[in-house]
């Protein structure tokens, strides 16, 4: 669907209403191949790089060679009607066009953000839920086995791409330019450190997450899996592969999702995430301002001291 169907106060400002993909520079496809493979995601060579699918065979992610690990850019789409809108905000903005930018096409249109990452808005297809992802039932009834045994137990498979994480150096900034250009709202934050936003066309609790860097960079993408023992299992399967490190299992409080991130070779990270939060079209979601310990986790393990680092730093 790229006409927008639904009505209420999202009428008032143009915007997207999902990622389309992400692009990543790394240094070795190979690596990258058999990362995304192990994490139960297809894998095809695609326009000289790596395109990446989740069960919902949509394309949400592009990994390309390069020097270092980068975001190369972030690809949004938003309704047909929502298009000019947009380029409008951005024009209101003082926003130029990228010109001669790397990976740039002809379709919609291209700008650098507040921070100096490469952004495409495009019409396309809605990526983001109409509703909340349903959950597997994973319970048993009396008398009955509630576990399958571990040879029973097949690839974690994810569903779709649910968000990402850039690091930036202000978060208040990068919020308010994404609020103005794009039309994302902000979900929760915890001060300068952390901010969630989300876009309001019916969006999981977080479609884009900001936190606090010396300079910009790529921190996570998360991928939604149907039950807590997928993020359980995932984490196990990455284990096998020999993806061990990483932070979980565990339970978010803002967004409330289920997580287990797992380190790519490049300090980056892929997070397994079960029933996020969800804010309906239209929906005015009661946004707050939380203390540290509530910006992370409810319960799981330590965080490593290496979680938050921006290897791009």
């Amino acid at each position: 669907m790229t006409t927008r169907t639904t009505a209420g106060d999202e009428s008032r400002q143009a915007s997207v209403h999902s990622i389309d993909h992400y692009a990543l520079t790394v240094p070795d496809l190979g690596q990258a191949e058999h990362f995304h493979k192990a994490f139960g995601l297809s894998v095809t060579h695609e326009n000289g790089g790596l395109a990446i699918r989740a069960q919902d065979g949509h394309v949400s992610a592009r990994i390309y060679e390069g020097e270092r690990k980068a975001l190369a850019y972030l690809s949004f789409n938003c309704f047909a009607d929502d298009l000019s809108g947009v380029r409008s905000q951005l024009d209101k903005a003082g926003v130029a066009p990228a010109s001669g930018a790397p990976y740039a096409t002809t379709e919609g249109f291209w700008f650098r953000d507040v921070d100096g990452n490469l952004i495409q808005v495009k019409v396309g297809p809605k990526t983001t839920p109409d509703a909340k992802s349903p959950l597997r039932n994973i319970h048993a009834p009396a008398d009955a086995r509630g576990a399958s045994f571990r040879r029973q137990v097949a690839q974690v498979r994810p569903r779709r791409l649910s968000h990402v994480l850039l690091f930036t150096p202000d978060v208040s900034r990068a919020l308010a330019f994404y609020e103005k250009t794009l039309g994302l709202r902000l979900s929760d934050r915890s001060g300068d450190g952390i901010a969630f936003t989300h876009a309001p066309h019916g969006c999981d609790h977080h479609l884009v997450a900001f936190a606090r860097s010396s300079a910009r960079g790529w921190h996570h993408a998360a991928w939604d899996v149907a039950s807590i023992d997928e993020v359980g299992q995932g984490a196990a399967q990455m284990a096998a592969a020999g993806y061990a490190r990483g932070w979980g299992t565990g339970r978010h409080v803002l967004g409330s999702n289920f997580f287990h991130y797992v380190r790519d070779p490049w300090g980056s990270y892929c997070e397994f995430s079960a029933d996020i939060d969800y804010i309906s079209a239209g929906h005015k979601w009661p946004s707050g301002d939380f203390a540290p310990e509530d910006s992370l986790y409810q319960w799981g393990p330590d965080l490593p001291s290496d979680f938050i680092q921006n290897t791009e730093a």
